[in-house]
């Protein structure tokens, strides 16, 4: 689901999908990806795009659209054989992958904030 009220306030308030993606410490194709509703805003990361777009968290955060995962690993599907089970197992494949990348990413994202973290600890240790 697109976040549309992100998307107006962050445009009326001048601010690029670049900036946005900076103070969130990732890329601009994967904030874009976070707007778009592919992947999903934690609640760190609304936190912290409310304070920089200086407004309440009310005026920008959207729900996530619930996801239904189906599993159908039985061959007989009501009975029918197994007709019309091909399109859930593509679907599970589909919904798989696109979730492990979606994991994949948030991985990154950790790692990357990581390091920023552990590089700032060492700058203020010295």
């Amino acid at each position: 689901m697109q976040k549309e009220k992100l998307r107006t306030v962050r445009k009326r308030k001048g601010y690029t999908q670049q900036q946005i993606a900076d103070i969130l410490a990732t890329d601009v194709s994967n904030y874009s990806r976070k707007e778009s509703g592919d992947v999903r805003i934690i609640q760190r990361e609304w936190d912290k795009i409310a304070a920089f777009l200086e407004v309440p968290l009310e005026e920008i955060y959207e729900e996530e659209e619930a996801t239904t995962i189906i599993n159908n690993n039985n061959s007989t599907f009501n009975g029918a054989g197994s007709s019309g089970g091909g399109n859930i197992n593509t679907f599970n494949n589909e919904l798989s992958i696109s979730l492990i990348k979606n994991l994949q990413e948030y991985i990154s994202l950790l790692k990357e904030e990581i390091s920023r973290l552990n590089e700032k600890q060492n700058k203020s240790g010295k």
